[in-house]
């Protein structure tokens, strides 16, 4: 299994559905939430070229992006062998 990280807002939808995306491929990971916490979201940033939006989704330290970069990479059928499910 790779290692699955995941920088999260607890009210964001497009987080849920990243999350339930990769719940659904029965994949663990580890969540951080960045509610309100901006040196956290600047953590965030750092890693994942600047990109501030949430969620952002990195599987063995490298970055794939947000919730729809994870669901284009799920359709083009890239995504199982990055999650080694």
């Amino acid at each position: 299994m790779a290692k699955v990280e995941i920088y999260t807002w607890r009210t964001c939808p497009f987080c849920v559905r990243a999350k339930g995306l990769l719940d659904r491929k029965g994949v663990s990971y580890a969540e951080y939430s960045v509610d309100g916490d901006e040196p956290a979201r600047d953590a965030m940033a750092a890693r994942g070229d600047g990109r501030r939006s949430v969620p952002q989704v990195f599987i063995d330290d490298r970055h794939i992006g947000g919730c729809d970069d994870l669901h284009v990479l799920d359709r083009a059928g890239e995504l199982d062998a990055l999650l080694k499910v």
